[in-house]
């Protein structure tokens, strides 16, 4: 166990958000293909919005982590939540897996004397490590969103992710 608590906290962390990302493709690959689109209602998101969300947050946040202001002039936030007609499986898992790799690239450059350093996002200074604790509850929400919309189109067929209900003695 390294004996620098920024080592270990970068560790934790990383860890962290690889179970988000594991947690996320798991739930996705139950899904049939015109559910990524399904939306609860016209202001729900579905799971090909959420992901695309989270990869554009991912690229505006992490690319210039500690250099740049995390919001980037050439992110459209807003365009994030509309999908182009012909969206595929394969589309999607491109932007997740770009989102997801920009996010591992900047981890593991940093070092624990850059954890007090501090970060721009949308002008606002944080301490590095606050804007890792702020992306991991970020990511944390929406991958919680997709599970939960793949496991209602899923239905009887859902595998669970975790312990299923009424198994936790098993």
């Amino acid at each position: 166990m390294p004996d620098d608590i920024g080592a270990l906290y970068l560790r934790d962390v990383t860890e962290r958000f690889k179970a988000y990302k594991k947690l996320g493709e798991r739930a996705i690959a139950q899904v049939y293909d015109s559910g990524l689109t399904w939306q609860l209602d016209p202001e729900s998101n579905s799971i090909a919005t959420l992901v695309k969300h989270l990869a554009g947050n991912m690229r505006s946040r992490w690319v210039g982590f500690l250099t740049s202001d995390g919001e980037k002039p050439d992110r459209n936030r807003d365009a994030e939540f509309e999908l182009a007609p012909g969206l595929t499986r394969a589309d999607l898992l491109d932007w997740w897996d770009d989102g997801w790799a920009r996010l591992f690239e900047a981890l593991d450059a940093l070092r624990s004397e850059d954890l007090t350093r501090t970060v721009i996002i949308r002008g606002a200074p944080h301490s590095a490590i606050e804007a890792i604790n702020i992306q991991l509850a970020h990511y944390a929400y929406h991958v919680g969103q997709i599970v939960q919309v793949a496991r209602h189109l899923a239905g009887p067929a859902w595998k669970s992710l975790s312990v299923p209900k009424r198994k936790a003695e098993a």
